[in-house]
C-alpha cells in the first residue's frame, strides 16, 4: 500500500486535502520547495482554506509524483514549467506537450546508453582488479 493510500481518508475513500507539511512528508519535498514550485508556476493553483493555509488535493499529489519523474529524467525546471503551462492552456497544446516529452525521452535514452557504456568500462576495471589481486575474474 502506498504512503498516500495508507493515510486517513474521507467517506469517499480519498482524502479531501493535505497540508503542506503532510505533502512534504509524503513526497520528500520540503515545504520551501513546494512553495517555490507554486511560485514559479510548476505547481498549479493550490486551493486555500479560509485561513489561507494551502490545501493540496489527491490530484495535486499525482501532479507532484509526475513532476518527480520529470526531475529524475534530468528535464530542466524551465521545461517542466513550460509543460505545466501547456497543460493549463488546454487540450489544444497536446502536440506540444507530446513533443516536449518525446524530446525528454530521447535524452533519457541517450543517458541510458552512456550509463551502459560506463558500466561496461567499470566491469572491465573490476575484472582487471580481481585478476590482478589474485582473485578470479567476475
Amino acid at each position: 500500500m502506498s504512503v498516500i493510500a495508507s493515510t486517513a481518508t474521507s467517506t469517499s475513500g480519498t482524502r479531501a486535502h493535505y497540508t503542506i507539511s503532510e505533502v512534504a512528508a509524503l513526497t520528500g519535498l520540503t515545504a520551501h520547495t513546494l512553495r517555490w514550485y507554486e511560485r514559479i508556476g510548476l505547481m498549479p493553483h493550490v486551493d486555500r482554506s479560509h485561513t489561507g493555509q494551502r490545501r493540496f488535493s489527491e490530484r495535486d499529489l499525482g501532479w507532484l509524483g509526475f513532476v518527480g519523474k520529470l526531475r529524475l529524467t534530468g528535464m530542466p525546471v524551465a521545461d517542466m514549467v513550460t509543460y505545466a503551462e501547456l497543460v493549463r492552456a488546454g487540450d489544444h497544446t497536446r502536440d506540444e506537450r507530446r513533443e516536449l516529452l518525446e524530446t525528454t525521452r530521447r535524452d533519457v535514452l541517450a543517458r541510458i546508453n552512456e550509463l551502459q557504456d560506463t558500466l561496461a568500462v567499470l566491469d572491465i576495471k573490476i575484472s582487471h582488479y580481481g585478476t590482478a589481486c589474485g582473485g578470479t575474474p567476475t
